[in-house]
């Protein structure tokens, strides 16, 4: 039974599933952003905008946490793996189950650390942007939201089960036995929008109203779905925004009509979600490493690997890297690096 429950890395999303599984049974919120903590504490957390709800909640900070834990539901970024595996190994025992809701594609380092058998993930199919200490905006409307749920191995335990009911205490929640194809199905959904959000320092709606920025959307799915069929990865469907849709089939295109229809399946996917703000921009905004490795990255080093060009998502990693480092500006003119689409499209 997976009686005691940690959320790692209380940000943004975990401080929205914290609030919904909260109202349920208890969970501990861990987060080393002591002025969140305390508001949390205080104040509870306070979930706006798609949903409008305050639940008295425990919180802690890494240091404060004593005895172990039967489940980790892990949702502190890819950038602070160093630091937050090392922490939840002090608070495991061999039994101990770890379901990482990070982007990218995250397993891998859960694996080298704790075995295949105990680690599962869930792609979050829903958004949200810090507002400040104890208080999150869910920016997809709660209809909307949904998540899937996997194990490394393929298996159907009794394990991933209950970390189903856990997950639903906020949206509906889809199993599958192909976890690196939903894996890649998500990160091709951050490589795009969110990706080309932080681009240009905008919304999601910024970059669809954009004509150039959804050019690059479409370019940058197109390129992960080339890679992911080269290395023989079958990708999942997705399901959200009261649709179904086979990526692999939305983003083959190879004239302006299909480009067209590739861009109108975007508008209405990610139409509900207009108003997100990704949450790498939101780490760029606040001096914070950003996961541009793991996701865009993740999706140039596999086009190495299975020797299929990648040149739009290289060109996210590069102006992104350029902006964590300072040597570009984080504003709306960075469209202008993709100029070269003009002459593909």
């Amino acid at each position: 039974m997976l009686n005691r429950i940690a959320i790692m890395g209380a940000g943004s999303l975990g401080t929205i599933l914290g609030a919904f599984i909260a109202q349920n049974r208890q969970v501990d919120l861990i987060d080393a952003n002591k002025a969140h903590v305390d508001a949390l504490n205080a104040n509870g957390a306070k979930v706006i905008g798609g949903a409008e709800l305050t639940v008295p909640v425990h919180a802690l900070t890494p240091d404060e946490m004593e005895g172990t834990y039967d489940l980790f539901i892990y949702m502190a970024k890819q950038t602070y793996n160093d630091v937050c595996i090392p922490q939840m190994q002090k608070h495991a025992t061999p039994e101990t189950i770890f379901c990482t809701c990070q982007n990218g594609l995250p397993e891998t380092a859960l694996v080298d650390a704790f075995g295949a058998e105990r680690v599962m993930g869930s792609p979050v199919g829903w958004g949200a942007t810090f507002i400040g200490p104890g208080v999150s905006q869910l920016t997809s409307p709660i209809a909307t939201c949904s998540s899937t749920l996997g194990t490394v191995t393929g298996a159907l335990t009794p394990e991933l089960e209950e970390v189903k009911q856990i997950l639903e205490y906020m949206c509906p929640i889809t199993i599958s036995t192909n976890l690196m194809g939903l894996r890649w199905c998500k990160v091709l959904m951050n490589a795009t929008f969110s990706d080309m959000s932080t681009v240009i320092g905008d919304t999601f709606g910024a970059v669809m109203d954009d004509p150039l920025g959804l050019t690059a959307v479409a370019y940058i799915g197109r390129e992960c779905i080339q890679a992911t069929a080269a290395a023989e990865i079958q990708m999942e469907p997705f399901h959200g925004a009261g649709v179904q849709v086979d990526f692999t089939d939305a983003f083959q295109f190879s004239d302006a009509a299909g480009m067209e229809r590739t861009k109108e399946i975007c508008r209405k996917l990610w139409g509900p979600h207009r108003a997100l703000l990704a949450s790498m921009l939101q780490d760029l905004r606040n001096g914070r490493r950003c996961e541009i490795n793991f996701i865009n990255g993740a999706a140039y080093q596999l086009g190495r690997k299975v020797g299929v060009p990648t040149p739009v998502n290289d060109m996210v990693v590069d102006v992104v890297k350029k902006i964590e480092n300072g040597t570009l500006p984080l504003e709306h003119e960075n469209i202008r690096f993709f100029e070269f689409l003009k002459e593909l499209s």
